[in-house]
């Protein structure tokens, strides 16, 4: 079953189309990987389903549901979450404070409620504590709870930048180059974390990554793009071996 679907999406800046008429289909509890090189669009896809881009024409579909003109700041109502390459996080602002943002969609208490911290604000609040607090157990981040993102070692900070998406509680979670900045160490625990979030979590992953030990080992399926095109889909193994991958994204020639 198809979670989410994107039909012949395309997006010219200027003269350059960064993405050429795009399809694919992304089903229900897999972890679909996007490969390709540096300016082949891929990015640039993860920005048209947040919405911080516009698409020069094509559809994007979410549980049946059109939203290719839906404003940014909905997204993360609609379920999708997304973390970025260079991490966003407030550095003067508490592992925990930071996560708390995650649920900032889920706020359903009004103005005045909040003004005069009524019951409903003292027990939403005690929820959303309650969520975050199980994100935090579920990433092993306890040890760093109170502590200012600025403090921590990059590595951890990855992992904490996944937590604020988790606490958004998404049904689709956009990975934009997990692993960058990692060591090989910790880009094997992202891995871990990806595939738990798949397997114990139920969430659907759209996975951009540069680093194909990690591709290999939590994609279900994978997409190479080069030039905004689509050039090749299928399992890790065979994308990776299509001629038209090794030679614009892996850098070699392979026989006919």
């Amino acid at each position: 079953m198809s979670l989410f679907q994107a039909r012949d999406i395309s997006v010219r800046f200027g003269g350059i189309r960064a993405v050429d008429a795009v399809s694919f289909d992304v089903h229900q509890g897999e972890v679909f990987s996007i490969i390709g090189p540096n300016g082949a669009g891929k990015t640039t896809i993860f920005n048209l389903i947040s919405r911080i881009y516009s698409a020069t024409s094509g559809k994007l579909i979410f549980e049946g549901e059109e939203f290719t003109r839906t404003p940014a700041w909905r997204i993360a109502g609609l379920g999708i979450a997304r973390t970025f390459q260079n991490i966003e996080l407030f550095p003067n602002a508490t592992l925990l404070q930071n996560l708390l943002i995650g649920r900032h969609c889920h706020s359903r208490v009004g103005f005045i409620a909040e003004l005069g911290f009524l019951p409903s604000v003292r027990k939403a609040e005690l929820h959303h504590r309650e969520k975050v607090e199980d994100v935090i157990a579920f990433l092993g981040l306890e040890r760093y709870r109170d502590s200012l993102i600025a403090n921590l070692p990059y590595g951890v900070r990855k992992v904490v930048e996944l937590g604020r998406a988790l606490c958004i509680e998404p049904k689709l979670l956009l990975l934009d180059e997990p692993s960058s900045g990692l060591n090989v160490e910790e880009t094997e625990g992202m891995g871990f974390w990806i595939e738990d979030i798949k397997k114990d979590l139920g969430i659907t992953v759209i996975m951009v990554e540069h680093d194909m030990s990690l591709v290999n080992q939590v994609s279900d399926r994978v997409m190479a793009l080069n030039y905004g095109k689509v050039i090749a889909m299928g399992t890790p193994r065979a994308v990776q071996s299509h001629p038209e991958v090794v030679k614009a994204y892996l850098g070699g020639e392979v026989d006919a």
